[in-house]
């Protein structure tokens, strides 16, 4: 079996916060989607669960936090190239979402961010490690993690 992500995030307008993350090219799994959830499919190991806040309510004790008042978490994307990681934050920004911090190159690493309609941080990395991240990973495949 081939472990999986899911990413559970509350949303305060589902609608636009589906409409955000499709216009970014990431396809809904209409199964596991209703009008309290959309399932947002980004590779075939990572799923974004957006929820409304109420039913985000329903899976966490306390209250729901606001990333509008601090950040939550900051999911990290990685990319193929600089290049995609400039065009998923561009195309980000401009279909709602807003710059989170400045873009980032350090040695092999080249980065950017932005924040998705609700305030949640998403940072798009390239890491040019040439097939090398210089260290035991358990036995998984480093090009998958590129």
């Amino acid at each position: 079996m081939r472990r999986m992500i899911f990413v559970n995030l509350p949303v305060a307008d589902l609608p636009t916060s589906r409409d955000f993350y499709t216009s970014l090219g990431f396809p809904v799994n209409e199964t596991f989607s209703d009008d309290q959830v959309a399932a947002i499919v980004v590779s075939d190991t990572i799923v974004v669960m957006l929820l409304t806040r109420d039913r985000f309510a329903d899976f966490v004790t306390g209250s729901v936090g606001d990333p509008r008042n601090g950040p939550t978490s900051i999911a990290c994307l990685s990319a193929e190239s600089p290049q995609e990681v400039d065009r998923l934050v561009g195309t980000a920004i401009a279909c709602g979402g807003s710059p989170w911090l400045p873009k980032m190159q350090d040695g092999p690493m080249y980065g950017h961010s932005f924040a998705d309609p609700d305030g949640h941080a998403w940072e798009v990395l390239h890491m040019d490690v040439g097939g090398d991240l210089g260290g035991d990973l358990g036995g998984v495949d480093e090009t998958a993690l590129v």
